[in-house]
């Protein structure tokens, strides 16, 4: 299960973001808390959602581009330190009390841009920290296991931070987590040559990414899943903070337990993957896994009940992650190393770009229907797509178009 961690770059990798995405996750449930306090509109909750993650649409694909053949883990360094002080500001204006929603809105935009340069790094870099190739997928699960296990405490701290403390606290943890990452960032011995940035026009580089993905069979199918889950599925996030008070009448707590909740399901998903040791059969199990994240969520729409909720937010997270994981797996086993940073760049348009205006979509569905029947139709929407996929699932003996040299991912058994 752990296999990944004789590799010395990415054990170090996996401490540092251990910690780190602690405080990351305290601080996505203390902005939404801050939020949901400061107006009580389901409608803001979306539109913060909305300003963090739009500029992944129109930065990322600029990012893959310029990042490509140029020294990851420095550019890490750079982005880290500069979301180290985004935290830091947003912890200085909540703690004086003189936050404010268009500070949150701000300094969500900030984030945003930030995360357009580093997910797409970040998630190439993994490739770079692996000496063999065969272990890539469970680093992949790994990196799950991390998020979701931090997915798990993170937002539970949170609940009770908030609760005693208020959400400044949350943003200064999270601003000293990031020292964790960069500290062994600096720590890891990369190697000193690497790829030449590709030849040709920018714009053209671009445009053969964009070809690249779309004649590649597996790599297109995985990204229009994870486009729709972007836009009515992974934006269910921002209706926790209603359930919590409108359904099951709590306060912070409540908030924590669910997304808690849906982060040890996430946690088992990520447990799950990891034990595998082949890509075959990934694109079956995206497929089913696609359809328990949806019915969860639709169930937990029509359940009144806190306890029996938290179970299918377990179920939920179980499904939700197998999904990206899987998705994310598939990917980068299929990209040829020479255009990683652009196909990657693209499948954070795909996760990140798109989810703003799911965010929106939920906050302006949940002011009109009301979040209950919100986050049922999103359950609904969820397992189509997942019919959609497995029906356009390539067969076991497809291979790539002819301009293709790279790999395609076998669905066997």
């Amino acid at each position: 299960m752990f296999r990944a961690l004789r590799h010395r770059n990415y054990r170090l990798f996996f401490i540092g973001q251990g910690i780190s995405l602690i405080g990351t996750w305290m601080q996505f449930t203390a902005i939404l808390w801050l939020v949901h306090r400061i107006t009580g509109s389901a409608w803001m909750l979306g539109v913060v959602g909305f300003a963090g993650q739009i500029p992944s649409l129109f930065v990322a694909p600029f990012a893959g581009v310029l990042t490509e053949g140029r020294r990851r883990q420095r550019l890490l360094v750079l982005t880290q330190s500069l979301a180290t002080g985004q935290a830091a500001i947003l912890a200085v204006l909540t703690l004086s009390g003189a936050i404010e929603i268009w500070h949150v809105l701000a300094l969500a935009l900030a984030q945003g841009l930030i995360n357009s340069f580093d997910m797409p790094i970040r998630q190439a870099f993994t490739v770079e920290m692996i000496d063999d190739r065969r272990d890539l997928g469970n680093a992949i699960s790994l990196n799950s296991f991390l998020v979701n296990g931090a997915k798990l405490i993170g937002p539970a701290l949170a609940g009770l931070i908030i609760h005693y403390w208020g959400e400044g606290l949350c943003f200064l943890l999270n601003a000293a987590s990031y020292l964790a990452v960069i500290a062994t960032l600096l720590a890891m011995r990369t190697p000193r040559l690497v790829l030449a940035p590709g030849a040709g026009h920018f714009l053209r580089r671009m445009a053969d990414g964009l070809r690249y993905v779309w004649t590649h069979p597996t790599i297109r199918a995985v990204l229009l899943l994870v486009v729709a889950l972007s836009l009515v599925g992974m934006p269910y996030g921002v209706l926790l903070p209603i359930f919590a008070t409108d359904v099951f009448h709590g306060q912070s707590k409540v908030f924590g337990y669910l997304v808690g909740a849906s982060g040890a399901g996430a946690l088992l998903g990520a447990a799950f993957l990891s034990l595998r040791r082949s890509v075959d059969g990934l694109g079956r199990l995206t497929a089913v896994a696609t359809a328990i994240f949806g019915a969860g969520l639709a169930l937990f729409s029509l359940s009144g009940t806190l306890w029996l909720s938290l179970g299918l937010m377990v179920i939920s997270g179980f499904g939700l992650i197998l999904t990206i994981a899987s998705c994310n797996t598939m990917v980068q086993w299929a990209t040829d190393d020479d255009k990683r940073g652009r196909v990657m760049s693209l499948y954070t348009v795909a996760f990140i770009g798109m989810s703003p205006f799911g965010n929106l979509l939920a906050g302006g569905l949940a002011s009109l229907i009301g979040s209950t029947v919100t986050m049922l139709i999103f359950g609904i929407c969820c397992i189509a797509a997942a019919a959609v996929f497995a029906a356009g699932l390539p067969p076991p003996s497809s291979t790539a178009p002819s301009t293709h040299t790279g790999r395609t991912v076998g669905e066997r058994a």
